[in-house]
């Protein structure tokens, strides 16, 4: 495997939003085609050889402490800081801390606030964390590019 190389859920991901952009511009494709787009685009044949390539390899989220990340808090767009990244089990979940540039509103009263700009979660490899919200959405879900 190239060490660059994303891991599966990663590729699956990348190959998702080729499909969702290609098809917002007027192209549907099927999900196997843009899974083959996908193996070409990382120097493969075809997508079964670039899985057997990652197949063995765990996955791992790879954040470091700096980088810039977005996505969504508590269903509220965010962009942050990574402060801090700890590895949580040998499953690729990681726990970081991060710092959003605007504070986030964590209560969905209108009458009361509660900012926050400094949260630490755990994510799975997916970019997600297990723990959910009460309509059943991740409490957050970073944007994997």
């Amino acid at each position: 495997m190239q060490p660059s190389l994303p891991g599966h859920v990663a590729l699956k991901s990348q190959a998702k939003r080729l499909r969702n952009s290609m098809l917002e511009n007027g192209q549907n494709i099927t999900h196997g085609k843009s899974l083959e787009l996908i193996a070409h685009l990382h120097g493969y044949r075809d997508w079964n050889t670039l899985y057997g390539a990652i197949e063995n390899k765990p996955e791992r989220l790879m954040l470091n402490p700096g980088d810039r990340i977005t996505g969504k808090y508590l269903g509220q767009h965010f962009s942050a800081e990574v402060l801090g990244v700890f590895v949580r089990s040998s499953h690729g979940r990681i726990r970081i801390n991060l710092k959003f540039d605007k504070p986030v509103d964590v209560v969905r009263f209108d009458s009361f606030s509660s900012l926050r700009q400094r949260v630490t979660a755990t994510l799975n490899t997916d970019g997600r964390t297990t723990e959910k919200t009460s309509n059943g959405e991740p409490q957050m879900v970073i944007d994997l590019h």
